[in-house]
């Protein structure tokens, strides 16, 4: 979208902060109030924020604020000042009296930029809170009570959910929705938005069959019990695989109608044993299993596998069972979102997404120039033979160019590389900083060093997103800035720019290549490295990743269809409710309907499991979805109905409320039928590669 229409505003603001620069606070605070344009808005927190912190906003922080004020996301490159760009969009959106949350990337991130923040909107008369993991209800309803809120996605959430279960309205915790400001929005509003928050309930004991099961697979061999597809993303027992299991077990036949619950323990015990890699899918912590944010690299705080595999993955690491509470209530990020009447975002990258953001949420992409220009040097990447090939290279890289002291940032694919790329440079003699799910309470730390002379930092995605690395001083300048060695590509181009973006900030120097393998993950599972070996290197790769993001898009928008329908039911369900509790219902009727909805959710979650097998048999599963899904949520508010006009008697024992995780999955819902999509998606892509080449 052309930043034309902005030309003029920023003109008349760069004119009214002029004035506005010799004026006492008073008449300054005066000013702001009485503002009537967003141009007086705007130059009046610019001045403040140049009073109150010192730093003067430039003029591509004041446009990213008047794309997201007009309710677009800004792109602004690494180190651009998007945290105080967004003060001024803040305020706008705040101003009319309606709070406005900004959602940021984790609960570091929220504290700080509340508390870094909160000189300029004190300043201009509005109170400003933040909220944390831990927090008591009546903290967050302080938070909340403030004008500007900062705070997680999942956070904002889970008190949504929480509220969705109160049985008294002087528990409510959260004011209806006004606005909000999305920082890191392609993480949030792409990555994670298909991620379900969950409550849950009650004390559903670990399933000790689970232990026995991982020790079935324990006994069994790869090729010979059971196999694998190309692409590592399903697995299945062969004929004699399923005997021995039968035999180690104590089944006669796993596939009889009593035998289905030992069935289904023992399929995710081989998906957790075969499918999941510890190092690179989760670490191991202190006795618990983590799981780690492909994107980010992180550790996902609270996050699982749906019950039966992480359950599963537990016993296969042999750690102790998590208790798997009865689900009350699920909200994808997708839909909380869709609840603020006003939304705006601003992140380093989203051009590259800017069709699934109109589509997904309405939401245009304004890309904000840079304040200085961009002279980062991006180079060809270099592409070896086999993985071995690659790291020898890599490491032959990294010593000569350390011995320079010019300062270097390696972004690895997973914890297990860049635990072994550690233990190779360790054994060259160059000294390094790790950066990992491991220890990511060190982040803040390490990054801070990393542009320094002679730094040598290997990172997974982690150093990829909402981190600044500083140039250590001149010298660092002269032998080049930093330079970023990329060891994978990824399925999404805003990965590689992320990573690529932590160097060049604000006219710095820097450069940036990538290492690839003919055997990395991406080559093999999309069958890039034939079209490679054919001297297609130049293209090949974005092509590549182009239609994979098309293709996702395709799939999300379906999986948005099929969720279109429950989120319409979880709002009626919560209106009626809400009414219900308004006219001092009883919590007897309240915790009636709760349990409803949870026997409603697991109903879904069978109904979604069958389509597969309508979908193998070449129907479309989506009509016959819609009907069911329709039937039984008909069947629920007549029993609602019925129960408060006294025709039906069921007694529901109140359950434990309040535990919280989200849900790890990969945009595939419905089992079988996905492999069969992400079969066809193999096939286009080569297609589409064939044609090119």
């Amino acid at each position: 979208m052309s930043l034309k229409k902005y030309a003029s505003t920023l003109s008349s603001i760069n004119h009214r902060r002029a004035q506005l620069s010799s004026v006492n606070d008073k008449e300054l605070r005066l000013a702001a109030d009485r503002a009537g344009s967003i141009s007086e808005q705007f130059a009046a927190v610019a001045t403040v924020c140049e009073r109150v912190l010192g730093q003067r906003p430039f003029d591509a922080q004041i446009l990213g604020a008047l794309a997201m004020a007009d309710g677009k996301i800004a792109e602004m490159q690494t180190g651009e000042g998007k945290t105080l760009a967004a003060t001024m969009a803040v305020y706008a959106l705040a101003k009319p009296g309606r709070g406005c949350h900004v959602l940021t990337a984790n609960d570091y991130l929220a504290r700080r930029d509340a508390e870094w923040m909160a000189g300029i909107y004190r300043f201009l008369g509005l109170s400003v809170g933040y909220l944390a993991e831990g927090m008591t209800a009546e903290e967050r309803r302080r938070a909340y009570a403030s004008n500007i809120t900062y705070a997680t996605a999942n956070e904002v959430g889970f008190d949504y959910l929480r509220d969705r279960l109160v049985f008294r309205t002087e528990d409510l915790i959260q004011p209806p929705f006004e606005a909000a400001l999305i920082d890191e929005a392609d993480s949030i509003l792409l990555d994670e938005a298909r991620i379900p928050l969950v409550i849950a309930g009650g004390e559903a004991p670990p399933q000790e069959l689970a232990r026995r099961m991982a020790q079935v697979v324990r006994g069994l061999t790869p090729w010979r019990d059971y196999i694998t597809d190309a692409h590592s993303r399903n697995v299945s027992l062969t004929d004699s695989g399923l005997k021995r299991a039968e035999a180690a077990a104590g089944y006669a036949n796993l596939y009889d109608l009593e035998n289905l619950e030992a069935l289904e323990a023992l399929q995710n015990a081989l998906h957790a044993a075969a499918l999941l890699r510890r190092d690179v899918d989760y670490v191991v912590k202190q006795g618990r299993v983590e799981l780690v944010d492909e994107f980010k690299g992180r550790i996902a705080e609270n996050r699982r596998w749906p019950a039966g595999l992480q359950t599963a993955l537990e016993a296969k690491e042999n750690v102790e069972l998590q208790k798997q509470g009865r689900v009350l209530g699920t909200l994808t990020l997708q839909n909380l979102v869709s609840l603020y009447p006003n939304l705006c975002g601003m992140t380093g990258t989203a051009a590259t997404q800017a069709a699934e953001f109109k589509e997904m949420y309405e939401l245009d992409v304004v890309v904000i120039p840079t304040n200085r220009p961009m002279i980062r040097v991006d180079q060809a990447d270099v592409i070896f033979p086999t993985q071995a090939d690659k790291e020898r290279a890599l490491l032959r890289e990294i010593a000569e160019v350390h011995r320079t002291g010019r300062p270097i940032l390696v972004g690895t694919a997973s914890v297990s590389e860049s635990e072994r790329l550690s233990a190779r440079l360790s054994q060259a003699g160059v000294p390094h900083e790790v950066l990992n799910a491991r220890d990511n309470e060190l982040e803040s730390q390490i990054v801070a060093k990393a542009g320094a002379l002679g730094a040598v930092t290997v990172s997974t995605n982690m150093a990829g997103r909402g981190t600044d690395i500083p140039l250590g001083d001149d010298r660092v300048r002269a032998l080049g800035g930093l330079y970023v060695i990329g060891t994978n590509r990824h399925e999404s181009r805003r990965i590689d720019h992320q990573l690529r973006g932590r160097a060049g900030r604000q006219g710095d120097p820097g450069s940036s290549r990538f290492f690839l393998s003919l055997e990395d993950d991406l080559m093999r599972r999309y069958g890039v490295a034939d079209f490679l070996r054919s001297g297609s290197a130049g293209s090949a790769m974005e092509s590549v990743q182009r239609l994979i993001e098309s293709e996702n898009l395709e799939i999300r928008s379906m999986l948005w269809k099929y969720e279109k329908l429950q989120e319409q039911q979880r709002r009626v369900l919560n209106e009626l409710r809400t009414e219900r509790l308004e006219a001092g219902a009883l919590p007897e009727e309240l915790n009636h309907i709760d349990n409803l909805w949870a026997d409603y959710l697991a109903q879904i979650a069978e109904l979604r499991d069958g389509l597969c097998w309508i979908a193998l048999g070449g129907r479309d599963p989506f009509p016959d979805y819609l009907r069911a899904a329709r039937d039984l949520f008909d069947e629920l508010l007549q029993t609602v109905n019925d129960w408060s006009a006294g025709e039906e008697e069921v007694e529901h024992p109140p359950v434990t409320r309040g535990a919280t995780w989200t849900y790890l999955i990969k945009d595939q819902p419905f089992g079988t039928m996905t492999e069969r999509m992400f079969a066809g998606i193999q096939r286009r892509i080569k297609d589409a590669l064939r044609r090119a080449s």
